[in-house]
């Protein structure tokens, strides 16, 4: 009984936005008053919420929730979305479309460019759904429909999730498992080449199934095939040496660039080798691209500037204008934080607004501009908040932990080729790699120590599932239905995205059992 009403929130979603078909802001709101109930007659009549949780309790993590989602997840989507409606506005849109398309006529290229490059960068560098916002808009733009430009972003959107943000999951990860609370250089190190490891089949894997989803020709695959195993080689190289002797905040990043480099060569060659005649394309000034770009580049040189590779900068950053708040239902001296400074969303909007000024729209129109696409969020806005207060709620009435200690005790010495599917859960349920970890991530390295594998490796796993829980997080959906502007349409994509989230859980698995 107690695993039934645990997952009870978490099916009802399920069945009301693919059985059901209904939008995903009322099935959201839905599932958080059902974990409230549960949370408030189940929990203390069965005895598995903790002994000091209470009826107060489910409001503060509902507060808890509120905060959380909007400090920093909707603020970043909210800026991410905001950064290209700046780029609608002023036009240079379309010499970034234009000079896509001019790299290569292939629209196969013109996608893995896109969404596995340039999207694993956006991941690399501000995370929370930038890498599903801005790739999914710009392929709409290029011509291609909502629903496929919806799914490939979701599907690339996974691999490069375990490093998003500067390596915040993996950073958080290391020093949710390490012995003192804090991790050391060499532990995140560690942490951050077993998760490589743990992913790097799917590194070949994913860019394969993205360009067959954009071109399924069987004349094409022979070049499909020998473009993903490029692409998946560099990018695992990469991705690697930067995890190994750099740590977690790079490895997206670099491997990326890397990838991005590989994906525009191999265009390059191919056409010559194909003799594709040279499509009339128009020439730029180096200051009509940097214009153009000039968005994306303020935006990367603010999160460089606020990410650790700063060093000091970064340290001012995150120690300055700092909110702290103590919600009753914390314990000791933890406290919900906010950095006002350091968080990617003023990182996003710095680039987008100075980019704008660049780019010659109006500071009266750039304002004009972020309030539309804050009315245009209104339902997303709902559906996160109500999907981060149901997992607070969640965790702290014991749910959480109910399901992942009925996996682990009823798989045994099999648990490693499941741990990745708590990892996946954990995703599934907050929207976040970095909430899976801290969710689950003591429960793994205790779990690991109980059958004998090592502690570093379990925990790896957690977060390398939790990147494969992303692809069918409600949270990535919502984010994917926005910027494709097909709200109400979560159902219809979640259900295209399932098998793939399936399939690459199942790989991650594989890999974390038999590697052990």
């Amino acid at each position: 009984m107690d695993i039934i009403l645990s997952i009870l929130p978490i099916v009802l979603l399920i069945v009301l936005m693919l059985g059901f078909k209904m939008a995903g802001d009322k099935s959201a709101v839905l599932a958080l008053i059902c974990a409230a109930l549960v949370a408030l007659f189940g929990a203390p009549a069965l005895g598995f919420a903790p002994q000091d949780f209470s009826t107060a309790g489910i409001g503060w993590a509902f507060v808890e929730g509120v905060l959380k989602a909007v400090f920093p997840i909707l603020i970043i989507i909210l800026m991410a979305i905001y950064s290209y409606n700046v780029l609608l506005e002023s036009g240079k849109i379309e010499v970034i479309k234009k000079q896509f398309t001019g790299i290569s006529q292939d629209k196969s290229i013109q996608v893995l460019l896109l969404v596995w490059g340039f999207g694993g960068l956006l991941e690399g560098m501000a995370g929370f759904g930038t890498a599903v916002a801005i790739p999914a808009a710009i392929l709409i733009s290029l011509g291609f429909k909502p629903g496929f430009s919806a799914l490939v972003s979701l599907i690339a959107n996974s691999v490069a999730t375990g490093f998003g943000a500067v390596g915040v999951p993996v950073t958080t990860l290391a020093n949710e498992v390490a012995a003192n609370g804090v991790a050391t250089t060499g532990e995140i190190q560690v942490i951050s080449a077993h998760v490589v490891l743990q992913l790097s089949l799917l590194m070949f894997v994913i860019p394969y199934i993205i360009l067959f989803l954009t071109d399924r020709s069987a004349k094409s695959q022979p070049k499909n095939i020998v473009l993903a195993l490029l692409v998946g080689a560099v990018s695992l190289a990469v991705q690697y040496a930067s995890a190994r002797f750099l740590g977690a905040e790079t490895p997206a990043i670099f491997g990326s660039i890397a990838a991005i480099i590989v994906i525009i060569a191999f265009a390059r060659v191919t056409a010559r080798k194909n003799k594709v005649e040279e499509t009339e394309t128009e020439k730029y000034s180096p200051k009509q691209i940097f214009e153009a770009w000039s968005v994306y580049l303020f935006i990367l040189f603010f999160i460089v500037l606020a990410s650790p590779v700063s060093g000091p900068i970064s340290g001012f950053l995150k120690t300055t204008l700092v909110s702290k708040i103590a919600l009753p239902i914390y314990h000791g001296t933890k406290t919900f934080n906010f950095g006002w400074l350091s968080n990617a969303g003023l990182m996003l909007f710095l680039g987008a607004f100075l980019g704008g000024l660049v780019q010659g729209v109006s500071v009266k129109r750039l304002m004009a501009i972020l309030g539309k696409t804050v009315i245009g969020l209104k339902k997303s806005g709902v559906t996160i908040i109500s999907l981060v207060s149901m997992s607070a709620i969640m965790t702290y009435s014991g749910m959480i932990l109910v399901l992942a200690t009925a996996l682990a005790d009823a798989t045994g010495t099999l648990y490693p080729l499941f741990a990745p599917l708590i990892g996946a859960i954990g995703t599934f349920v907050t929207g976040s790699d970095t909430s899976s970890n801290i969710l689950f991530g003591k429960l793994q390295a205790g779990v690991a120590q109980q059958i004998g594998v090592d502690t570093q490796w379990l925990a790896a796993a957690n977060t390398a599932g939790a990147t494969g829980g992303k692809i069918i997080s409600p949270q990535s959906i919502a984010i994917a239905t926005a910027s494709c502007n097909q709200q109400g349409q979560e159902g219809a994509i979640l259900r295209s995205a399932i098998p793939y989230a399936l399939f690459y859980v199942v790989v991650v698995g594989l890999m974390v059992y038999f590697l052990a």
